[in-house]
C-alpha cells in the first residue's frame, strides 16, 4: 500500500516529478493557488504520512492530531521553519526537514541589495513620479539620494544569507561592513576584512542595517524602539528575514518621525497583512521613505526549483531510511 503524501500548496514541478516517479507513494497537491483554509487544510491531512508544507501553514498539534498517528515526516517548502512546532513534533516521533539551499542564499542576497539600492537612489518613488507624468524637466536637486561608496553597512547575522551579502557589498561596491552576531565568523572577516561588533554599536556605526536572522523566541523584536533610537537619522533598515525580528508599531514610528532615513522590507509582522494595527494613521503602504515587496526575496526561477527538489530529496532520503540532508531538530 502506497503512503500518503499531501502538498499544501503547487510548488514548482522539479520536485513534484521527482515525488511522483516515487512508486511508494501517493502525491495529492492542494489544487487552489492560494493558501490553503485551516479548515480544509485539516480535513485533507487526514490520513497523510508526510506532509509537504509551506511556510504559511502552522503546523502544529491540531495538524498533527488532524493527519493521525501514522504521520511521519513534515517537510517544509521553506528555509525558515518558524511554522513548525518543534517540540510537538519531536514529541510525536515527526520527522521535519527544511529546503535549504545554496541558491536561496545568492538568491535572498541580491534581493537584500537591491532593496539597498532602491532606497538609496529613490527608485520607487521616482518611478510612481515618472508614471504620474509628473516629470516635466531636469532639475540639479530632484529627487537626491545617495551613493552606497564609502558607506558602512551593518549586517545583523553572518549565516549564510549574511555572509552572501557581505561579500557581494565587499568585492562590487566599496563599501565598509560590519557585522553582529552570537559569535565573531573569523572566515568572513579574513575574506571580506568585515569587522565584529555588539548590535548596539553596530546600529550606532551603520549607514544601512540589513537583517539576516532566524525567528526564534530570542530574535522576536530584535529591532524595537530602544534600537531604531540608536541608529543615525541617515541611516536605512532593510528586513529580508522574517517580519517579527522587527516592532512594526516601533518602525512606523520611527519612519513617521524621521529617526531613521527608510526601511526596505520584504516581510512583515502579521503577513500577510501589510500593518498589524488598522486603527491608526500609520500605514507602510503610505510611506514614500519605504520599499516593499511581498516575501519575493527568493522568488527566482533557479531558486524557487532547487527548493522545490530539496524538498523532494529530503522526502526521498527519509524513505530510504537515510537521515535527510535538511533535517531540523529542536535545540
Amino acid at each position: 500500500m502506497k503512503l500518503r503524501l499531501f502538498v499544501t500548496r503547487d510548488i514548482p514541478d522539479e520536485g513534484l516529478k521527482m515525488l511522483k516517479k516515487d512508486k511508494r507513494i501517493k502525491v495529492e497537491v492542494y489544487e487552489k493557488d492560494e493558501a490553503i483554509p485551516r479548515k480544509e487544510l485539516l480535513k485533507r491531512v487526514k490520513g497523510a504520512d508526510i506532509i509537504l508544507s509551506i511556510l504559511t501553514e502552522k503546523m502544529n498539534a491540531q495538524v498533527f492530531d488532524a493527519a493521525g498517528p501514522q504521520l511521519k515526516m513534515v517537510a517544509n517548502y521553506a528555509v525558515g521553519f518558524d511554522n513548525i512546532d518543534l517540540v510537538e513534533a519531536a514529541k510525536r516521533g515527526i520527522t521535519v526537514t527544511n529546503a535549504a539551499h545554496p541558491s536561496v542564499s545568492e538568491s535572498v542576497a541580491e534581493h537584500t541589495i537591491a532593496l539597498i539600492f532602491a532606497l538609496i537612489h529613490r527608485i520607487a518613488e521616482t518611478d510612481a513620479f515618472t508614471r504620474a507624468g509628473k516629470y516635466k524637466a531636469w532639475g540639479p536637486k530632484m529627487f537626491l539620494g545617495t551613493d552606497l561608496t564609502g558607506k558602512t553597512v551593518g549586517i545583523i547575522g553572518s549565516g549564510a544569507i549574511g555572509s552572501s551579502v557581505v561579500k557581494r557589498l565587499h568585492d562590487g561596491f566599496g563599501v565598509q561592513v560590519v557585522y553582529s552576531d552570537i559569535k565573531p565568523n573569523p572566515a568572513l572577516e579574513k575574506l571580506t576584512g568585515a569587522k565584529f561588533l555588539s548590535k548596539e554599536e553596530l546600529l550606532k556605526t551603520a549607514d544601512i542595517v540589513s537583517i539576516h536572522v532566524p525567528l526564534l523566541p530570542s530574535t522576536r523584536h530584535l529591532i524595537s524602539t530602544k534600537e531604531l533610537r540608536l541608529m543615525k537619522k541617515t541611516a536605512y533598515l532593510v528586513n529580508t528575514s522574517r517580519g517579527p525580528i522587527v516592532d512594526e508599531k516601533a518602525l512606523l514610528k520611527a519612519l513617521s518621525a524621521g529617526k531613521i532615513a527608510g526601511a526596505g522590507l520584504d516581510v512583515y509582522e502579521c503577513e500577510p497583512a501589510i500593518d498589524c494595527d488598522l486603527t491608526d494613521t500609520l500605514e507602510l503602504r503610505k510611506m514614500k521613505n519605504t520599499v516593499l515587496t511581498p516575501h519575493t526575496a527568493s522568488a527566482t526561477i533557479e531558486t524557487r526549483q532547487a527548493m522545490s527538489r530539496t524538498a523532494a530529496e529530503n522526502v526521498i532520503a527519509f524513505l530510504d531510511g537515510k537521515t535527510p540532508l535538511n533535517i531540523v531538530k529542536t535545540k
